[in-house]
């Protein structure tokens, strides 16, 4: 089963997660399928920028509790993203949590539709966003990362502008698609190199220490009683 699909357009090619009955979970299969995509746009001399998406109302819920990937692979997807030789444009019309926060860290630009809604709900199941941390919180405004990291609340498009998370409305994405086309492929490649050079220095400095934090929560007694909580649909026991 396919859980990306692949489209191409004048030289953009976009990658849309494709499990809608999952929410777009984030599947160790869904993951090495994303991964091998953005390896063949990487290689690909016609792709000039590529777009990540969605079907169904949720861009992506986040890990898969039933089948995720292992920390270091998911790292290695959103290092991916952001070494990519081309640019990322995500683009987002319903849910985001969690993970897939991560994911739109690791983009280049991000539009959104109104409908979009984003959500970093780790500490209401035991864990913490340890290993999005590495695209989220080079760029995030750091009180609006403390606020939503704390307290797993919901919010909107105008917040997700004004903290950093989201670059502009959807209705500027056929403009920023123009622009890209409009460029290089060198003077792309190098931009891109030039703007996720901190970044990229987060994932040296941090990635190992946020990989095996990640692994310690999730194998926590707090964690169990989180996940199982989410599960069953039902408060976790620290709910007061």
């Amino acid at each position: 089963m396919t859980l990306v699909d692949i489209t191409e357009e004048r030289g953009v090619t976009t990658l849309a997660l494709d499990s809608p009955a999952t929410r777009n979970a984030l599947s160790t299969h869904l993951v090495t399928e994303l991964a091998d995509a953005l390896t063949a746009c990487g290689k690909d001399p016609a792709v000039r920028a590529v777009v990540l998406t969605h079907t169904g109302g949720t861009f992506s819920a986040g890990a898969d509790l039933k089948a995720p990937p292992s920390p270091y692979a998911f790292v290695d997807l959103l290092r991916q993203l952001v070494e990519l030789p081309k640019p990322v444009v995500g683009h987002v019309t319903g849910h985001v949590r969690a993970g897939g926060l991560g994911l739109l860290g690791a983009c280049d630009v991000v539009v959104a539709g109104e409908a979009a809604d984003f959500a970093l709900t780790e500490v209401r199941i035991g864990v913490a966003p340890a290993v999005i941390s590495l695209t989220l919180l080079p760029k995030l405004d750091q009180r609006a990362a403390a606020r939503y990291y704390l307290t797993g609340e919901r919010f909107g498009v105008p917040e997700a502008v004004a903290m950093g998370l989201v670059t502009a409305g959807a209705e500027a994405l056929p403009g920023i698609l123009d622009g890209l086309r409009a460029g290089s492929p060198q003077g792309l490649r190098e931009a891109k190199r030039l703007v996720t050079a901190r970044v990229l220095e987060t994932f040296e400095r941090d990635a190992e220490d946020l990989v095996q934090r990640s692994a310690t929560l999730f194998a926590s007694a707090e964690a169990r009683e989180g996940m199982t909580a989410f599960l069953e649909r039902r408060d976790p026991e620290w709910r007061l």
